[in-house]
């Protein structure tokens, strides 16, 4: 991989981390577990996490400062659309994804430039809030996989649970409902780093399209692992029902 400048998160981002750990205070509990390994800090890192309400960047955001960690996230490109808050993602050096559209391609060397500067990059493999029933991670798209092929950066495998408690899927219908619920009851958000790198070397045979496949499970898997202690007393149906998710089981994956 090509060197690069060592990239700084903009003081606006590192104000922004902090921010979002005062607005998730009175919303919700946050608990973070793990931390960035080691060997990880100071270097190019996939963070590879689930998505399951349209809470979780702030809550990632929160979870990041408290982990010492100032990721640059990849988001979907209506963001960097929206007149201020794309100024912003743009300032704070995130990363355009302009899914179904011809640009798509266009966030793989991004993100892979981003990398070679030594940034942590944040990103949901699944491409969207998951649709599956039970709430587990859906299968990923390759995105990631290809994105770790392209940069030799180790993908970190991170999991939250409990922000569809806080804001449902169908927000901003009924968003002002939620959040005064969540002032009251302040739901426990947890979020979990990954004790290790996901290991990808078995994803080395076969065809290029084969091994990014596998790559791709494994990075799933991955994040499966990360997220079952958080949901141990709920690994079937979650204890909270967000009644405004619709089901597809088109993307469902078999678990171990």
């Amino acid at each position: 991989m090509e060197t690069s400048p060592v990239w700084r998160a903009p003081r606006l981002w590192l104000w922004l981390l902090v921010a979002a750990r005062i607005v998730v205070f009175p919303l919700a509990r946050l608990r973070v577990s793990g931390s960035l390994p080691a060997e990880l800090r100071g270097g190019p890192v996939i963070l590879a996490t689930n998505h399951v309400s349209p809470f979780d960047p702030v809550v990632m955001m929160a979870a990041c400062h408290r982990a010492g960690i100032a990721p640059r996230f990849m988001a979907t490109g209506g963001v960097f659309r929206a007149p201020l808050v794309g100024a912003v993602m743009r300032h704070c050096g995130h990363i355009r994804v302009d899914r179904n559209t011809a640009h798509v391609a266009d966030a793989l060397p991004a993100a892979a430039k981003a990398l070679a500067e030594n940034s942590a990059v944040l990103v949901y493999p699944e491409g969207r809030i998951g649709l599956d029933p039970w709430m587990w991670p859906e299968r990923g798209k390759t995105g990631t996989a290809r994105m770790a092929q392209l940069s030799g950066s180790p993908v970190l495998p991170v999991a939250q649970w409990g922000t569809h408690a806080v804001v449902p899927y169908a927000a901003p219908r009924h968003l002002g409902r939620a959040l005064l619920k969540a002032l009251f009851t302040r739901p426990v958000v947890q979020v979990r780093f990954g004790d290790r790198p996901v290991d990808l070397s078995s994803a080395q045979i076969g065809t290029p399209g084969a091994q990014t496949m596998q790559a791709t499970r494994l990075i799933m898997d991955a994040i499966d692992e990360t997220l079952t202690p958080l949901r141990r007393d709920e690994m079937q149906t979650p204890k909270v029902i967000d009644s405004t998710r619709p089901h597809d089981l088109s993307r469902v994956r078999p678990r171990r």
